[in-house]
């Protein structure tokens, strides 16, 4: 099997986890979990759960995503009836709890989660290096320094080695703007006369000229 460039690295990695993703959702509908219910909203559901009704920003913390991913969750579980948004204590921060809706799914919900859990635990003794540590660790690298930062890095070397021409081509364009030894000798030689014509027109020889041009 031919191997992956690496920059289709991005690509293969949200293929993995589409399939993950797809087949995620299609074993919430074994369990029932049909309808509006999204994968996603697992662990939402789960910090609500573990913390009681909870802000978004603690909700973003406690699952480990973006303030704006998490406001995007809650909004589509709103809309399925899963959560119930109210304004807190201070007007500025929106307090999310679940719905008894949501309740009443748990058991559901419950079900799909030690299956899952299973699942991927089973994978990870499947791979050569356990996809939950490399996630981590993955995690872990890019806090250190962001893909963006990396990208800048790569570029600049890209962009130098690029701009920057190897000794021997430096050498060759010096050639090509430069003319050689021999070249400015005959060069020298074309605009200026040899060291026989310049004896010649000694400033002695030159005066005997002017007499001979007056006679």
């Amino acid at each position: 099997m031919a191997s992956v460039s690496e920059s289709a690295l991005g690509t293969r990695l949200r293929q993995a986890l589409d399939l993950m993703e797809a087949d995620v959702a299609k074993a919430c509908a074994d369990v029932g979990l049909g309808g509006d219910w999204r994968p996603r909203f697992s662990p939402v559901v789960k910090a609500l759960l573990a913390r009681g009704p909870s802000s978004i920003r603690t909700i973003a913390g406690e699952i480990g995503v973006t303030h704006s991913a998490a406001s995007q969750t809650v909004a589509q579980m709103t809309r399925a009836g899963l959560v119930a948004p109210s304004a807190g204590k201070d007007g500025r921060e929106r307090i999310v709890r679940l719905t008894p809706k949501a309740r009443r799914m748990l058991p559901a919900i419950q079900a799909e989660w030690a299956a899952t859990t299973a699942a991927a635990a089973a994978l990870d003794e499947e791979l050569p290096y356990p996809l939950s540590r490399l996630v981590d660790a993955l995690h872990e690298a890019l806090e250190r320094r962001s893909f963006r930062q990396r990208i800048a890095d790569a570029a600049q070397l890209v962009g130098a080695a690029k701009g920057r021409r190897s000794p021997a081509a430096q050498l060759v364009g010096a050639a090509k703007g430069r003319r050689s030894p021999a070249a400015q000798l005959v060069g020298a030689a074309k605009g200026r006369r040899s060291p026989a014509a310049q004896r010649v027109e000694d400033p002695a020889v030159g005066r005997y000229r002017k007499r001979l041009g007056g006679e």
